[in-house]
């Protein structure tokens, strides 16, 4: 549906199959599973190819860490990072999922406690995990943001460039021929956090010598991400109050582009290491050395 303007109005489900009320398959939840299972998927074609640490147990270790790792630490960090003083009113905000609210700066404390987990109970190195995820975590971020366009929420500031776009969610009770055109900022935030950083880090890791080096590819993906974040920002409308004149998503970048520098930095000083050894990797098992002939 366009406007009488000629831009085109986001009129699209948010749910993929309605059950029972405002209950059934979304978009945001889809995008979820999809991506644990294609992050599956690359992982073991790393396996196959010697480039993780892990066997089929492991992996699965890892796995359920990380989703705990992201849908606990996406939505407390929402409520504490942008909604505080909701959350402070009403503490059983914090469990109302059904109303949205998911941080990316959250989900990635979540999934940094989640690494320290898997570390200390497979003993292999942090930043090797996190070197093993980051290649992987921007087609979550591909998918969340084609989810939140989907979901017409977080949307960009107001525009008359060609490929605005009408949110009605933006000026709710407001006639839709006087809702303005905004930046569809989540398209940009798909396109460059998700596209183009799973790109750059896929040839990274298959096509240089970065995943020899623990923590560089963890600090490529914070640095990457926090540059694009902050240039998607200035086109995204705040959806918190301003910290020192910058919004949240950009305030909270700033500490993530200073950390990639920092991992980048210390990968750098400490040089190359190699994965532990697999000669063989049997389907279901960790990896396994081969026996010697005797």
């Amino acid at each position: 549906m366009t406007t009488n303007t000629g831009y085109w109005v986001n009129y699209l489900d948010p749910k993929l199959i309605h059950l029972w009320g405002n209950m059934g398959v979304s978009y945001y939840g889809l995008s979820y599973v999809l991506a644990f299972v294609l992050g599956v998927c690359i992982h073991r074609l790393m396996i196959s190819r010697r480039r993780s640490p892990f066997g089929r147990e492991e992996e699965e270790v890892l796995l359920y860490a990380l989703v705990l790792g992201v849908l606990v630490g996406a939505r407390v960090g929402y409520c504490v990072l942008y909604a505080l003083p909701e959350l402070i009113a009403r503490p059983f905000f914090l469990f109302e999922v059904w109303h949205g609210g998911m941080s990316f700066h959250g989900g990635l404390l979540g999934v940094i406690i989640a690494c320290f987990w898997v570390a200390r109970k497979t003993k292999v190195s942090f930043f090797q995990i996190g070197d093993l995820i980051t290649p992987i975590a921007p087609l979550g971020l591909f998918l969340g943001r084609i989810a939140n366009f989907i979901n017409g929420e977080l949307w960009g500031k107001i525009t008359t460039v060609p490929w605005a776009v009408v949110f009605p969610r933006s000026d709710p009770g407001v006639a839709l021929e006087f809702i303005q055109p905004r930046h569809p900022s989540q398209l940009y935030e798909a396109i460059l956090e998700g596209l183009v950083l799973f790109l750059i880090l896929q040839w990274r890791f298959w096509k240089t010598t970065a995943w020899r080096f623990p923590g560089r590819l963890c600090g490529e993906f914070l640095f990457f991400y926090a540059i694009f974040r902050i240039f998607c920002e200035h086109f995204r409308e705040p959806d918190a109050s301003l910290f020192f004149g910058v919004s949240r998503g950009t305030f909270y970048s700033i500490f993530i582009l200073l950390t990639g520098v920092f991992f980048w930095v210390r990968s750098l000083r400490l040089g190359e290491k190699e994965y532990p050894k697999q000669e063989m990797v049997q389907p279901g098992t960790g990896p396994v050395k081969s026996k010697k002939k005797k």
